[in-house]
């Protein structure tokens, strides 16, 4: 017989093994190669869990900003701003199901590949009236969202009083809060003041003989709820607690044609001093007008212009400690303190812009007894926070610096005498009240902070 395997079919199979040896060889090659182990880095990548992003910064010492600048005395210190509620700024989940193969064969239709998205935080849109109560949360209508946002500046945490669910709102324009904490909030498409008692329950409301309520004040001392209504150019007085109408304030029907004194061509905003004086920004004319508690007209300030001390288009309005008169001008983006002969003292914001202590569309300002000042802008949307140093607290700065230098001109004089070096006594420090630190803000940083100028100090 002959042998089992011919010369041919050993040629064919020494070949076969050769291929064979050449296919294992390439495909070592291949599960070496860079890309292979790119494959592998990325799957490794993705298996890893990356740390969670942090909120971009602001790049700016904050802590330094203040009105007017160095070296004068500063009377206004900027704190914080706020936009809304806090945002997680972790990515939004990727992963999706994987189809298997019996639904590929049955037909099923696959998952939407579309991430979900994550449910994004309220912010607001367009703030306009500011109140804050008497734990020291701030209260803040947005316009466009149609919510109240309740700030706790403290832990940063946000409430909400929102439309449909707690209240029924169109157009939230004004807010007051009295010291029982009862809420008031003005509606001008509503036509109507609604009233919610310290837990956010509506309580009663104001409707009769209003048109276009827009901002609010409350006097406690004298029970007197002062509502301005825009479009009948007067000032509504209430009382408080039973909610019925006292007076009016100004001359109606005149379509914003009136400027006598003691009439408004479209008022907007009022603020009461301890006094219980009240304070108009009569907005069309560019002015404010200043009445007693009776409604008697006392004085106006203010004259149409643009740049410091002048006024054009001036709405929200809020009256400090020392009686200083603080006016939020849309049209300037600028935010003005007078005294109550006209007297522009400093301000703050120069130009249209949205880094610290600038503005854009500035509407609303409001002053607590903590001397912390709240602002609300439209573009952006947010609430910004400053530090009012009061007088005495200024002139407790004046005196530690007069002492200060003395003490280094005293000491100048021992050394001349002596023939020594003057080694002057340490410096008193300025008392801390007057030095409210900066606090970290909680959400996106805006860019372009601006600078002041440097109008005298008080």
């Amino acid at each position: 017989m002959g042998a089992l395997f011919s010369k041919s079919h050993l040629a064919k199979s020494h070949r076969s093994g050769r291929i064979v040896a050449m296919l294992f060889v390439v495909l070592a090659m291949a599960l070496a190669s860079p890309m292979a182990l790119q494959g592998s880095d990325k799957n490794k990548k993705k298996t890893e869990a990356a740390p969670p992003p942090e909120p971009p910064k602001l790049d700016i010492d904050t802590s330094k900003l203040v009105w007017p600048n160095p070296p004068n005395i500063a009377r206004v210190r900027w704190l914080n701003y706020y936009a809304g509620m806090k945002i997680d700024h972790t990515p939004a989940p990727t992963t999706k199901k994987k189809q298997s193969w019996m639904d590929r064969v049955a037909g099923t239709k696959q998952e939407d590949n579309t991430d979900k998205l994550k449910t994004f935080p309220w912010q607001l849109i367009g703030p306009y009236g500011i109140a804050i109560d008497s734990k020291g949360l701030v209260y803040v209508a947005d316009q466009k969202v149609g919510a109240i946002f309740i700030f706790n500046t403290e832990t940063h945490d946000v409430a909400l009083i929102k439309n449909g669910t707690d209240a029924h709102f169109d157009l939230i324009n004004g807010l007051a809060i009295d010291d029982g904490d009862r809420l008031f909030v003005a509606d001008g498409h509503l036509h109507r003041v609604l009233v919610f008692n310290p837990k956010h329950e509506i309580e009663g409301q104001i409707s009769e003989g209003l048109i276009d309520p827009v901002g609010l004040a409350i006097d406690n001392e004298n029970r007197f709820l002062y509502v301005v209504d825009e479009q009948q150019d007067q000032v509504m007085v209430y009382d408080a607690d039973s909610l019925k109408e006292l007076r009016r304030i100004g001359t109606p029907g005149k379509k914003h044609s009136l400027t006598t004194p003691g009439d408004f061509g479209g008022a907007t905003n009022v603020a009461v001093d301890a006094d219980g004086n009240i304070y108009v920004t009569d907005t069309m004319n560019s002015r404010v007008e200043i009445f007693d508690a009776d409604g008697n007209f006392i004085s106006t300030f203010g004259k149409a212009g643009d740049g410091p001390g002048y006024l054009f288009r001036p709405k929200g309005i809020a009256v400090d400690c020392d009686g200083h008169i603080w006016v939020a001008d849309q049209f300037q983006d600028r935010l003005q303190v007078f005294n109550r002969d006209g007297q522009l003292l400093t301000y703050i914001g120069d130009t249209h812009a949205n880094g610290p202590g600038q503005f854009k569309a500035l509407v609303g300002v409001a002053i607590d007894k903590q001397n912390r000042v709240f602002t609300t802008e439209q573009y952006p949307g947010r609430m910004q926070m400053f530090r009012y140093i009061t007088d005495a607290e200024a002139a407790a700065e004046k005196k530690r610096r007069e002492d200060e230098a003395e003490q280094k001109a005293e000491a100048r004089r021992a050394a001349a005498a002596t023939g020594a070096p003057a080694t002057p006594a340490a410096a008193t420090p300025a008392p801390a009240s007057t030095q409210p630190p900066a606090q970290k803000p909680d959400t996106a940083p805006q860019k372009d902070p601006g600078s002041a100028k440097d109008p005298s100090s008080k």
